[in-house]
């Protein structure tokens, strides 16, 4: 039985979200970076180390980079998406793509 979703757009639409996430990591990373430097101020109360070090985890579980989460969150969905796609359906559409429409008849 044919699935009646379009897995090519669902495959695009992945595409075009990890687009959007790749433009994100850099000023992610950045501050990560900035966070971390914080951490090393003197005299840093532990509540503020605390703000810090879980706006570190939080990066580190959206974009990878850790030990814990090596690959990231948002990836990782990414991947997932593409992985539930039925084998072979995109590259069928894309087929059918190439060919052309035709109304049935009947």
């Amino acid at each position: 039985m044919p699935i009646r979703w379009s897995a090519l757009k669902v495959s695009e639409a992945a595409e075009k979200i990890e687009e959007h996430f790749n433009l994100a990591v850099e000023p992610l990373e950045q501050a990560r970076i900035v966070a971390r430097e914080a951490r090393q101020i003197a005299n840093l109360p532990q509540y503020i180390d605390q703000d810090l070090t879980r706006i570190i985890g939080e990066i580190d579980r959206a974009i990878g980079g850790s030990q814990f989460e090596p690959i990231g969150r948002l990836r990782a969905g990414v991947e997932s998406i593409r992985r539930d796609l039925p084998e072979g359906a995109v590259k069928g559409e894309r087929e059918s793509a190439k060919h052309g429409t035709t109304n049935s008849l009947i």
